[in-house]
């Protein structure tokens, strides 16, 4: 599977909040929340479905993986998103090792892979 995700009976709000507060722990901030269903509605388009979209960063995590390959930089800053389904919130991310894999750069994997373990570990804290 080329992501993971987890489900809570949480709303979006709370459980982005939760969520950010477990990204924090491991040093990993959220630059930008993008809410879609607000964005269309403002374009007149009807949309009513909760979705949000997190872009969240660890900088020293940024740095050392652009200094391996400039190339990652096109899957920067990672991904995770909050949308409702059958009444519950689903929080979910695309796997870095899954983009790693495109690259196809060894010097990548291990660190593709501890830094997918994390933010796998702040998704599963967030919604326990």
């Amino acid at each position: 599977m080329f992501h993971y995700t987890v489900e809570t009976s949480m709303g979006i709000e709370e459980a982005a909040k939760q969520l950010e507060e477990t990204l924090k722990a491991e040093k990993f901030g959220v630059l930008w929340q993008f809410n879609v269903k607000d964005k269309l509605q403002e374009k007149g388009l009807d949309f009513d479905q909760e979705y949000l979209i997190l872009e969240v960063c660890n900088p020293h995590e940024a740095k050392e993986v652009l200094s391996i390959n400039k190339m990652i930089g096109y899957f920067l800053p990672c991904k995770i998103v909050l949308y409702t389904d059958s009444g519950k919130t689903k929080i979910g991310m695309p796997k870095p090792t899954e983009f790693v894999k495109l690259i196809d750069d060894a010097n990548l994997e291990a660190k593709a892979k501890d830094i997918e373990d994390r933010l796998i570990a702040c998704l599963d804290k967030s919604v326990q």
